[in-house]
């Protein structure tokens, strides 16, 4: 069978290649006295809030099961614009909203209403690599550029202007990141969109961290610099709904009916169910819970970097959103005759029972030598994984 070059050009997903190998020696683990930590997976341990779940179950039972408009809820739409004012004080109206099939969803809209064959966007190296795929599955060319720590692994103004081309469309940042956890610094930010604005480019944001951010100073969202900045967001982190697969975007509103005319072939709709479930996010008991909820998650990165850097697995910056560390490896293999971080991970995984994820997937500069930890797992998940890193680096 003849299989398609774009389909070709599209990598593994190494992370979900690592996660199955992990899975297959988890359950051979599993009923011994050392099963399987998972720190592989950037998904909270958190399920939805019981407000979310009872609103589900209504909808359910009530038959609120059938198509929505291909641009979500309008009632859904509202309450997201009202939480952009109350959380962020950002006067976001909701007819510039789309609710999406999870921001996977978002980030392809975007890609194919914005990108043509031969098109570049510039990211920064390492980031979330689905973010690179999607941009390669329109046709377009993602354009990795090398960051570092002094950086917080993060684009800077003069990279962008340095690495325009005659083929530049624009932008895609995260901010906080995958893998980093670490966030563009406001002003820094608005230096980079002043250069993609001043060359007619577009500046798009990966947000879906940006409510579990743990400082104030970086806890801004990007659609603060002004109406052409499209930022995608998700119901998945903050809110614990990842199987729900509901997310959204808030682009320019010239560009609402392109995006809703592309939605409405490729996805009809967002889940229906979901979307009236996530009606009840938006509840002050509600965000209570998840206020509750992002401080564990403080809490669980306040001990785990400094554990990691005890044992000698270095974290250059210090996360200030999300549920991830990037520690850099190397001195760990140079002990242990490893040759990098794909080693490391696959020897911590079979020595000491924990999994983790190589720094393959997030790009090319370096990555060979970090490895990403995700402390979305409990504390005692946490522990012990220190407990097994230590025994086994000693």
């Amino acid at each position: 069978m003849q299989i398609s070059r774009r389909a070709e050009k599209i990598e593994p997903f190494y992370v979900m290649e690592v996660a199955k190998a992990a899975a297959e020696l988890g359950r051979n683990v599993a009923h011994t006295d050392a099963p399987m930590v998972f720190l592989n997976i950037g998904e909270p341990d958190f399920t939805a809030a019981p407000l979310v779940q009872d609103a589900a179950q209504r909808a359910i039972v009530q038959g609120h099961s059938q198509y929505t408009q291909a641009t979500g809820l309008p009632a859904l739409r509202e309450r997201i614009s009202d939480w952009y004012t109350s959380r962020f004080g950002a006067s976001v109206p909701a007819s510039r909203i789309v609710v999406t099939a999870g921001a996977s969803a978002a980030l392809q809209l975007a890609c194919l209403a914005l990108i043509d064959a031969g098109d570049e966007v510039l990211m920064p190296d390492p980031s979330y690599p689905c973010n690179r795929h999607f941009v390669s599955a329109a046709d377009g060319r993602a354009v990795l550029i090398p960051t570092t720590a002094a950086q917080r692994f993060q684009l800077s103004a003069d990279q962008v202007q340095a690495a325009w081309g005659p083929k530049t469309r624009g932008v895609l940042l995260a901010s906080p990141s995958n893998p980093t956890g670490s966030s563009i610094d406001p002003a820094e930010l608005r230096r980079i969109h002043a250069v993609v604005q001043a060359r007619g480019g577009v500046t798009m944001v990966d947000e879906i961290y940006l409510p579990l951010s743990f400082d104030a100073h970086y806890g801004q969202t990007a659609l603060a610099l002004d109406d052409s900045v499209i930022s995608i967001n998700s119901f998945s982190k903050y809110f614990n709904m990842t199987g729900w697969r509901l997310g959204w975007m808030v682009v320019p509103q010239a560009l609402v009916p392109v995006i809703e005319r592309l939605a409405q072939n490729l996805f009809i709709c967002p889940s229906t169910i979901a979307q009236h479930a996530a009606l009840a996010c938006f509840e002050p008991e509600s965000i209570a819970l998840y206020e509750t909820r992002r401080a564990e998650f403080k809490a669980r990165r306040d001990y785990f970097v400094p554990a990691l850097q005890s044992l000698g697995l270095d974290v250059p910056v210090a996360p200030d959103g999300a549920f991830y560390a990037w520690a850099d490896c190397s001195a760990a293999c140079a002990r242990l005759g490893l040759k990098d971080s794909w080693d490391f991970s696959f020897a911590v995984m079979q020595q000491a029972h924990v999994a983790i994820t190589p720094g393959r997937d997030f790009g090319t500069d370096l990555t060979g030598q970090f490895v990403r930890f995700s402390t979305a797992s409990s504390m005692e998940q946490l522990h012990t994984a220190i407990a097994r890193l230590r025994k086994m680096l000693a």
